[in-house]
């Protein structure tokens, strides 16, 4: 730089690059990030002109609204270009300088990770070596935002991964237009059709099952999608643009750049641009994505889902039939009053229980049931007697749960018991609900002979005590009702 740019460099609103095609930016705001910072020092030369640039304590004298003054000095023995160094930068915080979060910002978000070699050749060829604070040697980060190679064999992809092959399939959409009202404003535009194993192979970034992901990490959902960008840049994600609901936007690791896209001064949204052309770029886009939908592209992944899940479902149907005789051959069970019951695995099997023993014990439970509903989980409404008219009686819940646990997700509020088969919950352990409401685990041995050991969720703000039905052992005092492994023999 020579002593003109050095200025502009430090000033706000001060660009010599205003009507460059070529650059990124026009407002002078990038650079005065580095003002947070104990002191900034900038090298630079022209080949023949050399400056040393330092500011002491640019951010101490923000905060004292004093204006950061820039010591100037001529130098010698400088090489062409520019070393910027910050010191102290962000209170010396240190946490976002590793590695993998520089890296990833980098292939994202900046001109050097662009999409713009998609399109045409760079217009400057750039090499880029970088190394995080946890990082032992420079690794020399690749020009150009990365995507997969198109899968060539679909065939030979289901062969590979059978029920895996839809998350290995990639295909790569470019397309290049103007919009419809405003012919002069051009956008180009790359929609990448990606499975997750595909995204995992090149994005380490992204958190999976089994996977310790680096600090900083995404999720699929949190990264992917639609990106609008400038500068072939992305700005924004416009996601809804493409899907109305769901998460297909997912398969999508997809990108629109316009030139015409204004944005707001931090370049974090492009909420400036006009509607009208908003819409009209919003309508292109849907265009393409309607393209794409109908293509022999998704026909392909398409296809690969379908194949893929009918090998799932049969594997799977399978795989539960021989789990469900090894059940059977492993069940406890106990016979009573010429009906085997069956120790259950699932809340299903708890509430089954229940419905057969209070049928033949009506006063087995200390309330009867109203209503119940299996779409989320076994919520029953019960009342407290037989012969009150509902219209007239107190209604509350009855929570079924084949073993109660710290991860109880639904409210105290109306409810009355619980019925479990068996519980983690000890002896003044804490209990808490959606609502963070505590409640204390109170087990009451008998105290005589007919009585049951008592389980109450209890809150001493409150008036009533929530009590749980343990089935494992209150089956066994009440009834002596014992579950036994099933004799190999047995015929029922």
């Amino acid at each position: 730089m020579d002593s003109d740019q050095l200025q502009s460099f430090f000033d706000l609103g001060n660009s010599t690059r205003r009507g460059d095609d070529s650059a990124i930016g026009e407002k002078g705001h990038g650079t005065k990030v580095y003002f947070n910072s104990r002191k900034i020092e900038v090298k630079t030369s022209t080949g023949t002109e050399g400056l040393i640039a330092i500011v002491e304590e640019p951010f101490r004298k923000l905060f004292n609204r004093e204006i950061p003054k820039v010591e100037v000095t001529p130098a010698t023995n400088i090489d062409k270009g520019t070393e910027i160094t910050i010191f102290g930068y962000n209170n010396n915080r240190r946490d976002k300088f590793t590695h993998p979060i520089l890296k990833d910002y980098i292939i994202w978000f900046t001109k050097h990770g662009s999409i713009e070699n998609q399109f045409t050749e760079f217009r400057n060829r750039t090499k880029l070596y970088l190394q995080g604070l946890d990082q032992n040697e420079y690794e020399e980060i690749i020009q150009g935002h990365y995507f997969p190679e198109d899968s060539k064999n679909i065939n030979k992809l289901l062969d590979d991964y059978l029920v895996k092959a839809p998350d290995y399939y990639s295909k790569k959409v470019i397309k290049n237009g103007t919009l419809k009202n405003y012919p002069e404003i051009k956008f180009q535009a790359i929609f990448g059709l990606e499975g997750r194993y595909a995204k995992y192979d090149y994005n380490t970034m992204i958190r999976r099952p089994g996977y310790c992901a680096p600090e900083g990490a995404y999720t699929i959902q949190e990264r992917y999608g639609l990106w609008l960008c400038k500068d072939y840049m992305p700005i924004q994600r416009k996601n809804e643009w493409i899907t109305f609901k769901g998460s297909e936007y997912t398969k999508f690791h997809a990108f629109v750049n316009c030139q015409d896209l204004r944005l707001t001064a931090n370049r974090g949204s492009i909420d400036n641009t006009p509607s009208e052309i908003l819409q009209d770029l919003k309508d292109e886009v849907r265009k393409i994505y309607d393209n794409i939908v109908k293509s022999d592209e998704w026909t392909a992944m398409e296809w690969l889902e379908d194949e893929a899940y009918a090998y799932q479902t049969t594997e799977k149907e399978k795989k539960n039939f021989e789990w469900r005789i090894n059940k059977i051959n492993r069940a406890n069970i106990a016979e009573y009053k010429g009906i085997t019951l069956v120790e259950p695995e699932r809340e299903s099997g708890v509430f089954s229980i229940f419905l057969i023993l209070s049928q033949i014990h009506e006063t087995l439970f200390p309330f009867y049931i109203i209503d119940y509903d299996t779409h989320d989980g076994i919520d029953v409404i019960a009342k407290g007697d037989k012969n009150t008219p509902i219209s007239s009686a107190k209604l509350f819940y009855v929570e079924f749960k084949r073993t109660l646990s710290k991860g109880f997700n639904h409210s105290f509020e109306n409810l009355h018991s619980v019925v479990c088969w068996d519980t983690d919950i000890k002896h003044d352990d804490v209990l808490k609900d959606i609502n963070n409401e505590e409640r204390k685990m109170q087990i009451i041995s008998p105290d005589s002979e007919g009585d049951y050991t008592h389980y109450f969720l209890d809150n001493p703000k409150k008036a009533h005590k929530i009590e749980v039905f343990c089935l494992k052992s209150y089956l066994k005092e009440k009834l002596e009702l014992a579950f036994n492994a099933r004799a190999s023999d047995a015929v029922v």
